[in-house]
Order: C-alpha cells, then sequence, then structure tokens
C-alpha cells in the first residue's frame, strides 16, 4: 500500500531528526561539578515531592522556577543563561558534559527577547494587568528554553501531522456551523491534539500558538519587539480565549480516542526513519511491528503509574501531616476543644489511601484494544478511502425553565455528596473545622486521581463503555471533583508556601551549591599547580 502524503511529510521530518542524532566530534559542552551536582540534585528530589508534578512537566516547571527566582532578586537577565544552565544539570535536568556550549548563547537569546517584551509592555496598557502579563511571558520563555534545549522536531511533527488529520476528519454539525468561524475550529483542533498526544500543560501550548500566529517569534528582532510590545496584552486575551473556549472540552473527547495510533506510528518511525518504507512493504512485519511498540509503551505506562501511585500518595500523606499540625491540631486543641488523635490518624489516612485505590485501580489495555490499534495505525500510515467523520454539536440554548431544573438537580448531588460524607465525620466525631479541612482536601484529592486516571487510558481507542454503577458514581462524584478542580486552581496561583520554599530555602541554597562549585574550582586550579 502506499503512504499517505501526510505520513511521507512526517517521516522526512524524522529523518531530519534522525540525522541530528550522528555525535559530533570536538565540540565542547557545559560541564558542572560533580560533587556540586549530587548536592543539587538531593535538593531536587525533595523538591520534586514536595511540589509534586507529572513527569513531562518536571523540567519545564524547574526552568520556569529558577528563571523567575533568579529575576525576582534583582538580576536583569543579563549573563543569566550560564548559570541557569549549570542549575538545571546540576539538578540532573539535563546530563552533565552533554549540552553543547552554544546552548548558552541560544538560552540567552531567549532570555534577552523575554526581558525586553517585558520592559517595552511596561510602556503601554494598564499597570494593574502588568504583573500577570510578566508572569505571563516569563512562563512562556521557560516553555520556550525546555523546547530549545531538548530538540522537540519530533514531537511538533507529530502534532502537525494528526492536527491536519483532525482537520479533516472533525467537522461542526451543519446546522451550527454558523455559530463558530473556520479560524476557531482550526485553532481549537490543534490546542485539542496537543493536549491529548502529549499531555502538554497551557503554557507551552501557548507558546505553540505564539509561533503559529507570529512566525518570526522565535527571532524577533528589536523593531518586533517594538511593534508587538503595545498589543502583548490583547496578544495574552486572544489565546487565553482560545485555551478556555467553550467548545476546548468537546474537541478533546473527539481527538483523545484517536491520539494512540499516532503515538504508536512515531515510536516506530523513531526507530529507524531510514528503514519505514521498507518495513510498511510487508503488513505482517508492520503488524508485528506495531504490537511490539505497543507492548513497550504499555510497560512503560504502567511502569510512570507506578511512579505516580507512588509520589502522588506521598505527596498527598506528607501534604496532610501538615495541614494537621499546621491547622487541625491547633484548632481541636485550644478552640474546640474536641481533639480526638484517632481521628486526626483517620484524617491523615484517608486521602493518600483514597489516592492509591484511585491509581491502582485503572485498566490501561485490552485485547480487544490492540486489535483496534492495529486497524487505526493502518488508516493513518496509507493512502485509504476509509475517513472517517466526526460531527460536534454545539450545546442546546436552554429555556430559563429546563436550566433552572438542571442546576436545582446538580445543586441537589452537590448537597447529598458532600452531606453524606460530612455526617460520616460527624458520626466519628469529627470537629467542625476538621471536617472542612477533610472535605477540601478529599476534593482535591478526587480531582488529582481522576486526572491520574484519565493519564493511564493513553492507549485505549475508542470511548469508554460506562454502565449504570459508573453513572451512578458520576453524579454524585463529579461535584467533589469539580470543587477539587477550583481548588487546584486556586492553590496554583496563591501557592505562599512554593513561595516561602523559593526565597527563604532555595535561594541560599544555590548559593552555597555555587559556592562549593567554586570552591573545587579553585582547589583544582591549585592541585594542577603541583609538578
Amino acid at each position: 500500500m502506499e503512504l499517505s502524503q501526510g505520513t511521507k511529510k512526517l517521516l522526512l521530518q524524522y529523518q531530519l531528526w534522525y540525522q541530528g542524532l550522528e555525535p559530533k566530534e570536538n565540540i565542547a559542552t557545559i560541564t558542572v561539578d560533580e560533587v556540586a551536582a549530587r548536592v543539587a540534585l538531593f535538593y531536587e528530589k525533595i523538591r520534586g515531592v514536595v511540589d509534586w508534578r507529572e513527569e513531562h512537566l518536571l523540567r519545564k516547571t524547574a526552568i520556569e522556577r529558577m528563571l523567575k527566582r533568579r529575576l525576582l532578586f534583582g538580576n536583569s537577565g543579563k549573563d543569566m543563561a550560564e548559570p541557569l544552565l549549570h542549575e538545571l544539570i546540576r539538578g540532573g535536568h539535563f546530563p552533565n558534559s552533554r549540552l553543547p556550549l552554544q546552548t548558552i548563547d541560544q538560552t540567552q537569546e531567549i532570555i534577552n527577547k523575554y526581558t525586553s517584551l517585558i520592559e517595552q509592555s511596561k510602556l503601554y496598557g494598564e499597570k494593574k494587568l502588568q504583573t500577570d502579563l510578566e508572569d505571563w511571558l516569563l512562563t512562556v520563555g521557560a516553555c520556550e528554553i525546555e523546547e530549545t534545549l531538548s530538540l522537540r522536531t519530533r514531537e511538533k511533527a507529530l502534532i502537525e501531522f494528526m492536527a491536519q488529520n483532525m482537520e479533516k476528519q472533525i467537522q461542526i454539525r451543519k446546522k451550527d456551523e454558523n455559530r463558530i468561524l473556520p479560524e476557531e475550529r482550526i485553532f481549537e483542533i490543534y490546542v485539542a491534539v496537543q493536549r491529548s498526544l502529549f499531555k502538554l500543560d497551557d503554557a507551552t501550548i501557548t507558546l505553540h500558538l505564539l509561533e503559529k500566529s507570529y512566525p518570526e517569534w522565535e527571532h524577533l528582532g528589536a523593531d518586533s519587539i517594538s511593534s508587538l510590545a503595545p498589543r502583548l496584552q490583547s496578544i495574552k486575551m486572544k489565546i487565553e480565549s482560545i485555551l478556555v473556549h467553550p467548545l476546548a472540552d468537546k474537541f478533546y473527547n473527539v481527538v483523545e480516542r484517536y491520539d494512540t495510533p499516532y503515538l504508536l506510528l512515531g515510536d516506530i518511525i523513531s526507530e529507524d526513519p531510514n528503514k519505514f518504507t521498507e518495513l510498511t512493504q510487508n503488513s505482517q512485519m508492520f503488524e508485528v511491528a506495531i504490537e511490539k511498540i505497543y507492548a513497550i509503551r504499555l510497560k512503560k505506562l504502567r511502569a510512570r503509574m507506578n511512579r505516580t501511585a507512588f509520589f502522588s500518595t506521598l505527596s498527598v500523606f506528607l501534604s496532610k501531616v501538615l495541614i494537621v499540625l499546621a491547622v487541625e491540631l491547633p484548632v481541636d486543641a485550644n478552640i474546640t476543644h474536641e481533639l480526638n488523635y484517632v481521628n486526626l490518624a483517620w484524617s491523615i489516612a484517608i486521602p493518600p489511601l483514597f489516592l492509591l485505590l484511585l491509581v491502582k485501580t485503572i485498566k490501561s489495555s485490552t485485547s480487544e484494544n490492540i486489535q483496534k490499534t492495529l486497524l487505526e495505525v493502518a488508516k493513518i500510515t496509507f493512502e485509504t478511502n476509509q475517513k472517517e467523520v466526526d460531527e460536534i454539536s454545539l450545546p442546546r440554548k436552554r429555556g430559563a425553565f429546563l436550566s433552572l431544573i438542571i442546576h436545582a438537580v446538580y445543586l441537589g448531588s452537590f448537597v447529598v455528596s458532600f452531606g453524606f460524607l460530612a455526617s460520616m465525620l460527624r458520626k466519628l466525631h469529627f470537629s467542625f473545622p476538621s471536617i472542612v479541612v477533610f472535605l477540601l482536601f478529599f476534593s482535591l484529592v478526587a480531582f488529582a486521581g481522576t486526572k491520574i486516571r484519565s493519564r493511564a487510558r493513553e492507549l485505549m481507542v475508542g470511548k469508554e463503555k460506562e454502565g449504570f454503577l459508573q453513572g451512578l458514581l458520576d453524579f454524585f462524584g463529579l461535584p467533589i471533583i469539580q470543587v477539587g478542580k477550583w481548588l487546584s486552581g486556586q492553590i496554583s496561583r496563591f501557592n505562599i508556601l512554593i513561595l516561602l520554599l523559593n526565597v527563604f530555602i532555595e535561594a541560599p541554597f544555590q548559593v552555597f551549591v555555587e559556592f562549593i562549585e567554586q570552591l573545587r574550582t579553585f582547589w583544582k586550579e591549585k592541585k594542577e599547580e603541583i609538578h
């Protein structure tokens, strides 16, 4: 069978990436002291437990944290790239003696671009919005640094390939076509593909939207920065409106059903792009290759879920212990006078155990799913007439009376869910403040567990069958999860604990680590003088 035009284009991008993997001789690399690196790595491990993030976001989050901290302490951004890269390598986010020295100049160019945008943006717009704009720009800048250092050529090529296919496959129902602009549909598909395929966060997707909307974004000159600065607030608002579009979830739910074959196709091509065309000429060999890659991905997925289960449970446990010691114990002992150590123990144990249960009961694959996957990989790889179309219908406008009834039923499920949990805790003689803290924390855990479970369906193709019991659980569990989602967003915006950690512990610690490295360098220089 003939490869599709999209597959041929994708294969070419992978071949260029593959050529870039060939080792380059006599290239100077960035090297840090091993002793200082071990000290810094230990801190990053501890930090990872306290401020837990999904694996694919760890590096980007670290860059963002370090970049903002260095600028917070009065650094203008000039000559920041080298110490920033040293800190990243010491923290284990990049291998030692692997990044070429030229990445220092590349990183500095990115830092200069975003600090210039920040400085010039101060001349325009409302002052009260400036802090949010600066934070937004630095977050996007951290994403660009991460992508530059990580060489995301393959990922971007696969995103474009899937997005172009989904543009042909996902259509708006004819009666609703006039309710969404064609440009909006294309952007929403592009965003949904990134969220589904590589679980990218909004900051990284924002960077890609900027690059798509402004082709010169990667190398902005002084004139381009000057012309963009007055429009940054409106650009930010436009991109945020794309990310929170009312139909974003509908597009994501369709795209998410088809991401598995694209991931597997990317893995197969990555093994050796130069032999891929030959492999596809033998249908039996191609099928075996798909099954092999599927098994490898499934093994990695289960290992990742086990790590996620461990670190997320540990993070929840430590957070709950801190809350008990800082809030519940003092309040129960000194205000309500209802101190009960057994209840405090239950309060600490239940949330992490519940999260562990949610994560460990995940079904990641079935034999039926493997057969569906084989068919779907073939569909996207070869020229075929089997073109599927998924129609999206816009939500119908409800009448005032019907809308009132639906919201009343939802409010009722909210009251029943939280009321039942609160009554159970009261029967166990929990104090009122402890009940409030428990319910809020339990909501956070339910939301986190739901997100992890959705990640575990990475290899599942098609819609998930829902029975009566699942529908009942959704009816009463959704209010709890929604509260957890809202709380999660608020905590990420106003996490005082993490801010204090950055200012009072991390900043002095990094000074100490850099001192160790300089001291070790001095010792080596003195040792070399002995001959």
